[in-house]
């Protein structure tokens, strides 16, 4: 897929800090698979060839099998339906326009998602608002999917794009190091017990302290020096690509699908 060498492109570029991904236009963000297409190949396809898809690639390149640390925020302008529910899913933070429009459409064609739907919609929203989702495949808006916690915020469309950057610059006016790694320590966390999580968290914490940055920052903080820590954060470009615009030493990575 070749999502999935953009995000690679991403996840490897040091002066990448911070990625949006948005879609083209303003009527989807993505919805997915054409199910009518889509449902009967699966039916074709061997059943052991189908269970192998667990050890592959998932769709949108960051759904399963890829773990990125740096943070990534959807721009969600309009449908997020299916597949792309679950794309939105795997973002860390999601800004919606007023029509965006999310849904779990499988289970009207018999199976559901499988690419982190039942996984992350529950950790997200909350085990309850994540079955009403998923065992209905009724879609919810906007305003809905900000009272249930999917999205952070609901912007006009003309805002949409301007509040994501918004969410990217304040990331970006932190130490990178230590950005990425409270997100590891988040998502590693999961699913672990009580004190294998402390644990781990202290290691990612103990190992900050003896990198430059955490030492540069300490001092900047303290007033002894604030050199190579300001500047302008970069404008990211509407590019299909995954094309950037780099300012200094902060940039964002703005992916459109």
């Amino acid at each position: 897929m070749e999502i999935i060498g953009v995000w690679e492109t991403f996840r490897d570029d040091p002066e990448a800090w911070v990625a949006i991904i948005t879609g083209e236009g303003d009527r989807a963000f993505c919805a997915g698979a054409d199910l009518k297409t889509y449902t009967p190949v699966l039916g074709e396809r061997d059943i052991y060839d189908l269970r192998q898809d667990a050890d592959r690639p998932g769709f949108g390149g960051i759904t399963r099998g890829l773990n990125i640390w740096k943070p990534i925020i959807a721009a969600v302008n309009g449908y997020a339906l299916a597949g792309g529910l679950e794309l939105a899913l795997a973002c860390d933070i999601r800004v919606a326009s007023e029509n965006a429009v999310f849904g779990c459409s499988e289970v009207q064609r018999g199976f559901h998602h499988c690419d982190g739907g039942t996984v992350r919609l529950p950790l997200i929203v909350g085990l309850g608002n994540a079955l009403r989702m998923q065992l209905t495949g009724e879609h919810i808006g906007a305003a809905e999917a900000h009272r249930i916690g999917l999205v952070s915020e609901v912007v006009p469309m003309e805002q949409l794009m301007p509040a994501a950057e918004r969410y990217a610059g304040a990331i970006c006016a932190n130490g990178p190091l230590g950005v990425r790694s409270a997100k590891e320590s988040m998502i590693r966390s999961l699913g672990r017990a009580l004190e294998d999580a402390l644990r781990f968290e202290n290691v990612l914490f103990a190992t900050l302290t003896r990198t430059e940055d955490f030492c540069r920052r300490s001092s900047s903080v303290y007033g002894k020096t604030s050199s190579g820590l300001e500047g302008p954060v970069a404008i990211p470009v509407n590019d299909r690509s995954g094309s950037r615009t780099l300012s200094q030493r902060k940039l964002i990575f703005n992916l459109e699908v």
